[in-house]
């Protein structure tokens, strides 16, 4: 009888110690890269969400760049080794990251995505998946260029990091839009690993080849931003019809100047923010949905200035 006692007792210990690491736990929010103004916008909407989250404390970090998966896989790793009670995670490739998301679920560590999915093989290891509907975006993107360019003519594709799961999403709705609405020829995609100036230089090359081109698409903050100063050093801005996506300062300058016609922007913060909050539900055995759906608001000139369009602009 002592011995059962004993074993529970220890049994109960653990159980205490366990929910205690917990309660006291670091949530660790990855992204895709640290050095962009989208990601820091999530940043500072994990930092909001962890007020009055008592007990928790947060740690943010991402590779240098988005095409750096094997950093990303290194930090989810290292972010498992020491413990820490969730992770929050926006994965820049859809198997690559898996692995990693497997031994956090061996450890019993509970994973929220953010931003973009991984491949059905990793289904079972991450508890939410909170994000834009990047189908949903690219389809209004896409529309918005056929109201301003009409059914035919030649539109290129500005991409990024292909493969990526919102980047599958994002262009991937685009061109299905337009091929169902439109009789419009795709010139590309273009894929500019998330890097500005790659976008800068791969625009003017595409605006150079193509001097007949009536739209441009522009998928992700930096490749929109490089998209809109190639328009602008080429002379080209406001001649061709650019849709860009996210809404950082730069790009709502080009909405402001007519650079840009229209950007979608996503609710970065609002990831952030709810990303660590639905961790901490996960850790406190809270229900949480499997997927949300954070919004997209298509910004214009006549609509930049308005409660809707500030509340997403970062």
């Amino acid at each position: 009888m002592r011995k059962m006692y004993l074993a529970l007792a220890a049994a109960l210990l653990t159980a205490v110690t366990a929910h205690a690491n917990a309660a006291n736990g670091e949530i660790a929010v990855i992204v895709k890269t640290a050095n962009s103004n989208y990601w820091q916008n999530v940043q500072k909407g994990a930092t909001e969400g962890m007020k009055g989250l008592n007990g928790y404390t947060m740690t943010f970090q991402g590779p240098a760049t988005e095409s750096a998966v094997a950093d990303e896989v290194n930090m989810v790793e290292n972010a498992v080794n020491r413990h820490v009670a969730a992770i929050v995670l926006a994965p820049s490739d859809p198997d690559a990251l898996i692995p990693a998301m497997k031994k956090a679920w061996e450890a019993k560590i509970p994973v929220v995505l953010i931003d973009s999915l991984v491949s059905d093989s990793g289904k079972q290891y991450y508890q939410s998946f909170l994000s834009t509907d990047n189908a949903k975006a690219g389809e209004l993107c896409a529309k918005a260029m056929i109201d301003r360019v009409g059914q035919t003519g030649k539109v290129a594709v500005m991409s990024y990091v292909a493969g990526a799961g919102s980047e599958i999403g994002r262009v991937g709705g685009f061109r299905k839009y337009l091929a169902q609405h439109s009789k419009l020829q795709i010139v590309g995609p273009f894929y500019s690993q998330s890097q500005m100036a790659t976008a800068l230089n791969q625009t003017t090359d595409v605006l150079s080849a193509n001097p007949d081109l009536k739209g441009i698409f522009g998928a992700n903050e930096p490749t929109a931003v490089g998209m809109g100063r190639a328009l602008a050093q080429s002379g080209k801005a406001g001649k061709v019809v650019a849709i860009g996506f996210d809404g950082n300062q730069d790009l709502q300058g080009f909405i402001k100047d007519g650079t840009i016609q229209a950007i979608a922007v996503q609710g970065s913060y609002q990831m952030g923010y709810k990303g660590v909050k639905t961790a901490v539900d996960v850790i406190e055995h809270k229900p949480v949905t499997k997927q949300l759906d954070t919004g997209v608001v298509m910004v214009e000139k006549d609509n930049i200035d308005q409660p809707a369009a500030k509340n997403v602009l970062y």
